[in-house]
């Protein structure tokens, strides 16, 4: 199995992040079977009525991704979190299709507890990932598109052993490489949190996560919850 880590500069800067990790392989990814389909519409449903009027920016998971983004010279409104641009989606047209059933599990967890969640499909992923400031070395192409780019110099990256970025900004976007596709069978996903009780919310979306996947997904998983003083999975 793959390998997920914090760099210790990074937990220096940001010793407040809390991250539910699973490494899996063997998972038999699929189009969404319609029972689970309709339990992540079903939580679509709940989540707008839960949201309401209520400004996304106001919503204490988002609000400290906006501080953390902003922490490392990133601005909140120009680059959104993955979690909020997912929720912006979902309550101004009222919907986020389905894309595959692993994508589409990350997503329901994901507007259950207002949390970024991302899929990494580490088939083409040379060793560990990990966490930390980028050097501006580093190569990254971004979902859709076949141009490769340049991280900025001391943003947060998901980087591996070969300097490929799977995700820039922290948990703004995936690279082309990590999207889980139909064929995806080994992955790493993570759930992450920089708010006060963020800990709590990550332990009950990763049991979540676990649950579901092992209920549709199959595959072999480890889990564990990372932090300054746990890094490392």
């Amino acid at each position: 199995m793959k390998s997920f880590q914090y760099h210790s500069q990074l937990l220096e800067r940001f010793p407040s992040v809390t991250g539910g990790v699973i490494v899996a392989q063997g998972l038999r990814n699929r189009q969404t079977p319609p029972e689970l389909l309709a339990q992540y519409q079903e939580q679509q449903k709940a989540t707008r009525q839960l949201i309401g009027d209520t400004p996304l920016s106001q919503i204490p998971a988002l609000s400290a991704w906006r501080s953390t983004f902003s922490a490392f010279g990133v601005e909140p409104t120009k680059y959104r979190s993955a979690i909020e641009a997912l929720l912006r989606r979902l309550t101004k047209k009222g919907d986020i299709p389905s894309i595959n059933l692993l994508v589409d599990i990350g997503n329901l967890v994901s507007i259950r507890y207002n949390l970024p969640i991302a899929v990494f499909d580490t088939h083409q992923t040379t060793g560990s990932i990990t966490v930390r400031l980028s050097e501006g070395t580093e190569h990254f192409t971004p979902l859709g598109e076949s141009i490769t780019e340049t991280p900025e110099v001391g943003e947060v990256i998901f980087v591996d052993e070969a300097q490929i970025v799977s995700a820039r900004r922290w948990c703004w976007r995936q690279s082309a490489e990590s999207a889980a596709r139909l064929e995806s069978e080994n992955a790493i996903i993570t759930v992450e949190a920089q708010h006060v009780d963020g800990r709590r919310e990550v332990e009950a979306a990763l049991a979540d996560l676990q649950e579901l996947i092992q209920k549709y997904a199959e595959g072999k998983f480890n889990a564990k919850v990372l932090n300054l003083q746990e890094p490392a999975i």
